[in-house]
């Protein structure tokens, strides 16, 4: 699973020639790249709120006065 060859890319590509035919396929791949675009804009945002969110976890955390001991 997962092993396409070049005989089964040319019978997809063929299918999806007959499907949406030659004026259709530029503005479905237009589309198909615009999510996938927007898809990884998300996750590269999310991802960084994640990082922010854990340094901030950290920062409060760790003591921010220091406390002196009088003798």
């Amino acid at each position: 699973m997962g092993n396409l060859g070049f005989q089964e890319i040319l019978l997809i590509a063929v299918v999806i020639l007959v499907l949406f035919g030659g004026r259709k396929i530029p503005e479905f791949m237009r589309g198909l790249g615009k999510g996938i675009r927007e898809f990884n804009d998300a996750k590269a945002n999310v991802k960084r709120e994640l990082e922010e969110g854990m340094k901030e976890k950290d920062q409060s955390a760790a003591p921010t006065s220091s406390t002196t001991i009088q003798p």
